[in-house]
C-alpha cells in the first residue's frame, strides 16, 4: 500500500496516524498491495476553491473524495498482473474545518480527523450517502474501520 500524504496547510500536523489509518482502511477493505493514494491536507481558501471547483459548493468543507476508478462498496477492484497500480484517487481534508466541527459537536479532533480520512477513502472505495441505507451501510462501516485503529465515529 502506498499512501501519498502532502500537507499544504501553514500549520502541519503529524503525518504517521493519518497514514496508519489510510494504511488500516486499505488493508481492510482487502485492496492489492501496490494500490495507492493521495491525502492532501489544505487550508481554508484551498478547500473553498476545490468545493467550489469539483462540488459547485460555496464555502470550505471538511473532506472532498475524487476518485479515479468507479468502484462498487466491498468489491475488490481486479487489476491486470504486472500491470499498473491500483490508484484510488485523492482523498483533500482540511484541518481547520475539521477541528471547528469537532469543537462544535464536542468531539476529539483526533477521532474526527480519523473519520475524515476514513470517510474519504471509503467515497473512493464507491461508498455514498445520498440515500438513507447508503448512509446507514457507510457510516457502520466507518465505525468498524475507526474501532480497528483505536477510533471511534464522533
Amino acid at each position: 500500500m502506498k499512501v501519498l500524504l502532502a500537507d499544504e496547510q501553514d500549520d502541519p500536523l503529524e503525518p504517521e496516524p493519518l497514514i496508519v489509518v489510510a494504511e488500516s482502511v486499505l488493508h481492510a477493505e482487502r485492496l492489492p498491495d501496490d494500490t495507492e493514494v493521495a491525502i492532501t491536507l489544505v487550508d481554508r481558501e484551498e478547500m473553498t476553491s476545490l468545493n467550489g471547483r469539483y462540488m459547485k459548493r460555496d464555502g470550505p468543507t471538511d473532506v472532498l473524495a475524487l476518485p479515479i476508478e468507479d468502484l462498487q462498496p466491498g468489491e475488490v477492484p481486479k487489476t491486470i498482473p504486472d500491470g499498473p497500480p491500483l490508484n484510488l484517487g485523492d482523498v483533500i481534508i482540511c484541518p481547520t474545518v475539521v477541528a471547528s466541527n469537532a469543537a462544535s459537536a464536542g468531539v476529539d479532533f483526533d477521532d474526527e480527523l480519523a473519520l475524515m480520512v476514513v470517510h474519504g477513502l471509503l467515497h473512493l472505495l464507491g461508498y455514498d450517502h445520498q440515500e438513507d441505507e447508503e448512509a446507514e451501510r457507510m457510516e457502520a462501516r466507518e465505525r468498524v474501520l475507526l474501532s480497528a485503529v483505536g477510533r471511534i465515529r464522533p
